[in-house]
């Protein structure tokens, strides 16, 4: 079924504005749906960052308030992780507290939101203030790749824009989503992370090359010089063997 925004009989006007500096951002006193939620957003970054994906012009965030200005009114969302290609950088003493494409640098490309308990408030379409988050990211931002995550019971679901409404998108043969803003694939893996063993959203290459972690890159140098030291402890001790000094060998 394609979920989208009723038509209106009015379209609403937008404007992209700066945030009031006295505007209070949402869910600043609300603690996240679950211990999942910050540790999915988190590895998605680590992943880009140790993998060199991850450019001084981009802006990539989570739980970071989105902004438009709607009918001459403030609207905010946070999204559980979100992408901007090329943003217009800030002073080294200014600490960004929200972002308002079209007036800080390009459209948002690809926001994620992790399912929550609360009946379909990810997926709603509610076209009055409070807006739905689907509508907002739809009608609103104009997001191309809207991905939705249900922690709960591990699906994952792709949705493009086309002719102004999201399209849910058909995953591959191994169950994975391309997304072309970030020329990469997304898709579940199961695992252990942190302390943590449960279903973690994975990058994978063009090529089908999974993207890893920092930790998992750092254990496997780890390994790497551990085989290169018993290499060149047994080498050491094939040349004793045939009467040779290791040290005036090398």
């Amino acid at each position: 079924m394609v979920l989208q925004a009723p038509l209106q009989k009015k379209q609403p006007t937008i404007t992209w504005e700066a945030l009031p500096a006295d505007f209070a951002l949402p869910d600043q006193d609300h603690p996240v749906e679950n211990i999942q939620q910050p540790l999915l957003a988190a590895g998605l970054i680590d992943a880009l960052g140790a993998a060199g994906r991850i450019q001084p012009q981009m802006l990539i965030g989570s739980n970071f308030g989105l902004v438009a200005n709607v009918n001459k009114k403030t609207v905010v969302k946070a999204p559980d992780w979100f992408y901007v290609p090329n943003v217009q950088p800030v002073a080294s003493d200014v600490i960004r507290r929200s972002y308002t494409q079209n007036l800080e640098g390009e459209a948002i490309a690809v926001v994620m939101e992790f399912l929550s308990n609360e009946d379909n408030g990810e997926l709603s379409v509610r076209t009055t203030p409070p807006y739905g988050k689907l509508y907002f990211y739809e009608q609103i931002l104009a997001v191309p790749t809207y991905v939705t995550y249900d922690p709960y019971e591990s699906i994952l679901e792709v949705r493009r824009l086309q002719n102004k409404q999201y399209v849910p998108q058909e995953a591959s043969e191994n169950g994975h989503h391309w997304i072309a803003e970030l020329e990469l694939f997304l898709g579940i893996w199961s695992g252990e992370r942190l302390c943590q063993t449960m279903n973690w959203l994975r990058w994978w290459d063009a090529d089908g090359n999974m993207l890893h972690w920092s930790s998992e890159q750092a254990s496997q140098e780890r390994q790497r010089a551990e085989q290169e030291r018993q290499r060149s402890n047994k080498l050491a001790a094939k040349l004793r063997e045939l009467g040779l000094d290791p040290d005036e060998v090398a």
